[in-house]
């Protein structure tokens, strides 16, 4: 039986965007099975008894070693915050391609502490900064230090001892630009490199906490245990300049979703499923309770998802255990249609993710084809017809091009550059000024624009003669072109509109970066948690790849 993939018109519309969740496909899983079998050390440790100072990491294999160089400071608390504009932080990292000379650290020690103010050079490949959850760090140390483990439920509850606040790559503030890294095999996933850092800073806070214990009090105190190490990862504040990355990247997007879309085909058109993958299926079902009832927000918005989304799958565990029989042809393909009627968007999104824990011969060949060389597609056609363009429009983009930007319901919010940090801001066009200087990332508007103007021009009119009298709408007919490729590049609803949740961009993004535990501050920025219930680093090369399930139990 041949399945068709989910519609995009359904798919891209940012409610059901906003409820994915982690997969085998997200970066921070397929990362750690990438690199199980690198040699992990520590290569450098020089924190004086309050914990401040440098320490070193690396991952090495066959010759090829990527360093984590970490710089631990001291701050005031009234110098910490989870904002992009501050300018202190308790510590700031560095991933360093190959092993860093005594010259390269004292030049990283000079720079890496100003982030974005500093010069990175192109021999770093990452940078980062993150803030102590001071709550916690204070009672880890604290107990450790009088030779007990801490508090498992608040250990629970906040899941991490640092937050980031920015993770860069790419070639920003010197940074080596991706080109002279693309073709390496171990990196040639989307954010891999991030994904490592991350995963060095996550046992720098480890290696924080026992040593300022071990230094407050030598004789009596005790290690973190690694039971209680893995079940904190990195925290992550994440605001709105997240958010253009999914609009202005609409190959990368489509490759991702495309990807995780096949993976769900490809599942449900299994006939028969052996009994051992039905049972670790269903095991990370049971696992995932876990998850939802420990997933901690004051936010209204995201406890009224959890609320239902703990609900339905309730629901679906009673459905298996006492209705549905997997031994039936094509089981997977009715459990989906089961849950197209019976749950919330928010379930049937986090059941997807776990459809495609069982078949790593499905997942991984798509892993590696989650890239994109983005420039192979950014010429316009120009020797086509305004015809051909009408009609992918109108093949594409049905429910934008309903939309009436005359009303102020669907043209509400615009977006723009803040002076002071260069950064993505999102305002009220009829409450707030600066509309003038507006970001073009309201696609929807744009393209009905586009189709108003094409609709009164003869069709034969070749996409040259077009583009010569309306080079404003230049984005967006190139745009169309790389739709017709890839049907799912484009967000299918209004980034403008009165009802736009942002957060909702965010979440898709993290979920694929691997994040857990959204946690909505406002609908603008929300802290999530990456790595948590992860193997350490000694325990790479034997791992179980449920992890993300099984170890939060």
């Amino acid at each position: 039986m041949k399945i068709k993939l989910r519609d995009p018109n359904t798919i891209m519309k940012l409610s059901r965007l906003g409820s994915f969740h982690q997969s085998r496909l997200s970066f921070l899983r397929s990362f750690l099975s990438e690199f199980q079998d690198w040699e992990f050390k520590r290569d450098l440790f020089e924190l004086d008894k309050n914990g401040y100072g440098i320490v070193v990491y690396s991952l090495e294999k066959k010759g090829r070693v990527y360093s984590l160089v970490c710089f631990a400071n001291k701050i005031k608390n009234n110098e910490r915050s989870d904002r992009v504009i501050a300018t202190k932080w308790d510590a700031a990292f560095a991933l360093h391609d190959g092993v860093p000379s005594k010259k390269d650290i004292e030049r990283l020690r000079n720079e890496v502490p100003k982030q974005e103010v500093g010069r990175l050079s192109y021999k770093e490949l990452a940078l980062s900064r993150a803030n102590k959850s001071i709550r916690i760090f204070d009672h880890v140390v604290e107990c450790l230090s009088k030779g007990v483990q801490p508090s498992l439920e608040l250990i629970e509850k906040v899941g991490y001892l640092y937050r980031t606040t920015a993770v860069y790559g790419s070639g920003k503030f010197g940074l080596a630009d991706r080109f002279r890294i693309k073709n390496r095999d171990e990196i040639n996933g989307p954010f891999r490199l991030e994904m490592m850092l991350v995963y060095l800073v996550r046992q720098f806070t480890f290696d924080q906490v026992n040593h300022i214990a071990k230094n407050i009090n030598p004789k009596s105190s005790t290690s973190l245990d690694p039971k209680i190490c893995k079940k904190l990862g990195i925290g992550n504040s994440t605001g709105l300049g997240m958010a253009p990355f999914i609009v202005n990247h609409p190959t990368l997007l489509n490759n991702w979703i495309l990807c995780r879309e096949t993976a769900l085909k490809k599942v449900r058109e299994l006939k028969k499923v052996s009994i051992k993958d039905i049972e670790l299926f269903k095991d990370c079902v049971r696992n995932s309770i876990k998850n939802i009832t420990s997933w901690n927000t004051d936010s209204t918005y995201q406890l009224h998802k959890i609320k239902f989304l703990l609900k339905d799958v309730r629901k679906l565990l009673n459905f298996l255990e006492n209705e549905f029989n997997f031994h039936n042809d094509f089981p997977f393909n009715r459990l989906y249609l089961w849950l197209e009627k019976e749950t919330c968007e928010e379930c049937i999104e986090y059941i997807v993710s776990m459809m495609m824990e069982p078949f790593s011969k499905i997942v991984k060949p798509l892993v590696k084809k989650m890239s994109s060389d983005e420039e192979r597609y950014f010429d316009i056609p120009t020797e086509r017809k305004t015809k051909d363009l009408i009609a992918i429009l109108e093949k594409n983009y049905s429910y934008i091009l309903t939309l009436d930007y005359k009303k102020k319901e669907h043209q509400k919010k615009f977006w723009f550059i803040s002076k002071n940090k260069e950064e993505p801001r999102l305002a009220d066009r009829f409450e707030e000024k600066g509309s003038d200087l507006e970001q073009p990332l309201a696609i929807a508007r744009d393209i009905k624009r586009l189709y108003e103007k094409l609709i009164l021009l003869r069709k034969s009119m070749k996409i040259s003669e077009f583009l010569n009298k309306n080079s404003d709408l230049r984005h967006v007919v190139r745009r169309a072109f790389i739709i017709e490729k890839f049907p799912y590049s484009e967000i299918q609803d209004n980034t403008i509109g009165e009802n736009l949740v942002p957060i909702d961009m965010l979440r898709l993004k993290l979920s694929f970066f691997g994040a857990i535990k959204f946690d909505p501050r406002s609908d603008k920025w929300l802290r999530i948690c990456m790595f948590q219930g992860a193997p350490l680093p000694n325990e790479l090369k034997n791992f179980d790849e449920q992890w993300i399930y099984k170890s939060q139990n």
